[in-house]
């Protein structure tokens, strides 16, 4: 029996996870192992754990890691944390792979302890860029503790390969959450209405802001610059807020979300999870999705929605047509959030051709278990020395 662990660390990691987790659940020759961590066991995010069990999975192991910080300082001793967590969890696991998505601190926390205690690692998503939060060099870094890769997209993929990983070892399987769009069932507006307890008889955004860690922009600023610019659309659209990440400076941005959805609660929802099949609904309905998540560079436009991607945190993304870019100021958003209108009421009945995959990835994960050795050795895969050759 190949015991799997697979760790997940905050709400939007766990949706993407889901279908891998029941398809490795199906497999007769499998053990899955759920190790939960981050904003998943925080009140501050909503307990999201408690999601997990909702959909039937049970949670081996709960790592509590994350300080209530909004500084640097805290993300860091949080992380300090998570190892030290992890390391005694999976100690008792014993598992014969782990599985690792994106970029998080918290999945460098899991991957560093893995590699010490020589638990292979499956990562997914690497190879990506997004120039503005330090996660982009969590997930190189995730990418070097790691023995098998599932990239999202082949320029991904060879970028894998440049940082050292043997091609053999490095699979274009898309992007492992478009697995939702063949396979889930998801609600209907008045369904979704109803689940809210929000009335949704008006065209709707549906909007989530993470701070950016790195550069020059200010996340308390420019999220005070979105909510100026939702301000001019709020008679003809309703909007559904969710809440930001754990990162430093999420914290801050909450308070702000929160008095704004006071101050409209006829028009503005705030909530501080969706889950995923009622974020993926509410997707499909929305005449628009407006924030900085990468939900709205690689799952959004396979609903054929447009997204109003603000600022430089996903500065580096591949990305489809659907995805208007915009800087992050009151001018410029509300200039894009037009455009996204106008592109929503003119691309009816067209479909996006969205470059992170056709929604098979999880098939492509189990095949990956399946050919990791017993005890694989890495070796560094030098590109110039192969060509060379």
């Amino acid at each position: 029996m190949i015991k799997i662990t697979v760790f997940t660390g905050t709400r939007a990691e766990y949706g993407l996870l889901y279908w891998l987790l029941k398809d490795i659940q199906a497999q007769p020759d499998m053990t899955l192992q759920l190790l939960v961590a981050g904003s998943h066991l925080s009140p501050e995010f909503g307990e999201t754990y408690q999601q997990i069990e909702h959909d039937g999975f049970v949670i081996d192991e709960k790592v509590e890691m994350l300080l209530s910080s909004n500084t640097a300082t805290g993300t860091a001793k949080s992380l300090g944390l998570g190892i030290l967590g992890f390391t005694d969890a999976l100690t008792r696991l014993k598992p014969d792979a782990i599985v690792i998505l994106g970029d998080r601190f918290e999945a460098l926390a899991a991957a560093q302890s893995a590699a010490i205690l020589r638990i292979p690692v499956i990562h997914l998503h690497g190879g990506e860029i997004t120039e503005g939060a330090y996660d982009d060099a969590f997930r190189h870094a995730i990418t070097k503790f790691s023995y098998f890769h599932g990239t999202a997209t082949e320029p991904y993929r060879r970028r894998v390969i440049q940082l050292g990983e043997s091609p053999e070892r490095v699979f274009n399987i898309g992007a492992v959450g478009l697995d939702h769009i063949k396979r889930s069932n998801f609600m209907s507006l008045d369904e979704l209405s109803k689940s809210l307890d929000f009335e949704l008889n008006d065209p709707y955004f549906l909007v989530t802001y993470h701070p950016v860690t790195a550069g020059e922009e200010d996340p308390i600023t420019s999220f005070q610059a979105l909510l100026k610019a939702l301000d001019y659309v709020l008679d003809s659209h309703k909007v559904i807020l969710t809440y930001p990440n754990a990162d430093d400076g999420g914290r801050l941005i909450i308070p702000i979300l929160e008095a704004y959805a006071r101050a409209h609660s006829n028009r503005v929802l705030s909530i501080k999870s969706l889950g995923q099949i009622r974020y993926l609904s509410a997707v499909k309905h929305a005449t628009a999705v407006i924030g900085n998540s990468s939900s709205g560079i690689i799952e959004v436009p396979s609903f054929n929605v447009p997204t109003v991607n603000i600022g430089i945190r996903q500065k580096g993304r591949l990305a489809a047509s659907s995805v208007l870019n915009t800087a992050a100021n009151e001018t410029d958003i509300v200039k894009t959030i037009l455009a996204a209108i106008q592109w929503h009421d003119t691309a009816k009945g067209k479909q996006v051709d969205n470059p992170y995959g056709q929604g098979n990835a999880s098939e492509a994960v189990i095949q990956m278990i399946r050919q990791l050795p017993r005890k694989p050795v890495k070796t560094f895969y030098d590109l110039d020395y192969q060509l060379a050759k």
